[in-house]
Formats: C-alpha cells, structure tokens, sequence
C-alpha cells in the first residue's frame, strides 16, 4: 500500500518537491551541480532553526531529569516490586514538578518526518504523477537519490564512494565527539549500572551513522548536517543550563 498515494499526503509531497525543487534551481547559479545537495542543506538549517525555542526546551527538560534522578531512584527502590504503584508515583513526582517525562521529544519527531520525506523525494520516479528531476541530481557525482547499499550492489565508483565516505565520517567524528563531552550520568546502582550497559549507551551515538547507510545520499546529508547543528547546540545550551554536580 502507498500512503503517498492519500491526497493530503499526495499534496504535502508533491509541496515539498516543489520547494526543494525551486530553491534547487535559484542556487545553481551558485553551486552549479551541487545545488540539490546544497538545498537539501539550506532546508536542514531551516529546520534546525525553526527548532531552536524547542531545543531550549529540552536542555531544560534534560536538566530537570538530572535534578529529579535522586528522587527518581529513591523511588525506584521503594516500589521496585510494585510496578504500578512505581509509575503512580513517577507521575504524581513530575506533576509536582511541574514537569512532563515527554519533554524535548519534538526535535526527534518533526526530524523524523523530515528525513521520512526527503528519503521518499530521492527514491521515488514520479511525484504527483510528473517525472522526479531530483534523481538527476547529484553531489560531485554521487547521485543523490541512490543509497549506499543500493550503489555498493551494482559496483560503487571512485567519486560515489569518496562522498560517502566523507559523508559517514563526518557522522562518525560528531558521533564521538558527541559521547565524549556529553557522558551519560550513570548511578552506581541500578539497571544503568549492570556490566555494558554504559558501553551500549555509547554506542547508540553511532546508530546515525548506521541508518545513513539505508537511506538515499540527500538523506545522508540532513543526518550530517543536523547532527553537527546538534552538537553545538547542545554545548551552548548546556552551558546556559548546566547540569547539577
């Protein structure tokens, strides 16, 4: 079953590559054949603006649970054997706080249904019922609407697997430098604490770097743009709302 073929969605997609496909034509002036790639970059920028008063949110929200880990783990010893009554408790706890375990989840969402899009705009032939020109774009000729997977099956050439490779190192570098300054604060006891949980927490950084592989190159590029948008972020804001010691 195709969702796209449901008018509303239909209708979104279809805006959606004219936008792309518009702002793609006015900089290729500029960037000549990159200029898909550098839209896709532009938009990922918006986006990432467009999400700024929500990324203050989630420092605080980030924050407050850093506040509340003591009485969260107090609590968790208390009610350990009574799961229910656990949750009654962490609800009534984040009531009085003022506060919602939710908090900072929309950054996560709206970037899903961004790449969601992107990744179908390179992937599919026609959009709407007109022919896809997007797929005849390409980033110092690796095709934009092409996988990694996809283009290793039919034999990768030199320039494809040179953008890739930059591309999923740049997602790698970030990955690393994103774990390093920003450890998870783990209690010395707990279900956080059993032997490799840390490190499977810090390989969750990479995943990013895994799904970029699945995904079409101008998909690539969002994830490789956003995390890095993410990174700095992430530093200025925690220095605005510094976790307590």
């Amino acid at each position: 079953m195709d969702i796209f073929a449901f008018p509303p969605l239909t209708l979104l997609l279809d805006g959606a590559y004219n936008a792309l496909h518009w702002l793609a034509g006015l900089l290729e002036p500029v960037a000549d054949g990159a200029s898909a790639a550098l839209a896709v970059a532009l938009v990922t920028l918006l986006v990432r603006t467009f999400l700024i008063p929500v990324g203050v949110s989630q420092a605080k929200a980030e924050q407050m649970r850093a506040r509340l880990a003591p009485k969260m783990r107090e609590l968790q010893k208390r009610h350990a054997k009574d799961p229910e009554r656990l949750q009654r408790e962490t609800m009534a706890l984040y009531r009085d706080e003022q506060a919602s375990p939710l908090a900072g989840c929309l950054p996560l969402l709206v970037q899903a249904a961004v790449v969601g899009i992107l990744y179908t705009l390179f992937l599919r032939p026609e959009i709407a019922g007109h022919p896809n020109e997007l797929l005849t774009h390409d980033l110092f000729g690796a095709p934009l609407g092409t996988p990694l997977l996809s283009a290793a099956g039919g034999g990768i050439d030199l320039a494809t697997g040179v953008v890739w490779a930059v591309v999923l190192l740049l997602i790698v570098i970030v990955a690393d430098i994103t774990r390093r300054v920003f450890r998870p604060q783990v209690p010395a006891e707990g279900p956080l604490a059993a032997p490799g949980m840390l490190g499977m927490m810090n390989a969750l950084h990479y995943l990013t770097a895994v799904f970029a592989v699945f995904v079409p190159l101008a998909a690539a590029l969002y994830l490789v743009v956003t995390v890095s948008w993410t990174l700095v972020q992430r530093a200025l804001l925690r220095r605005r709302y510094p976790l307590p010691s």
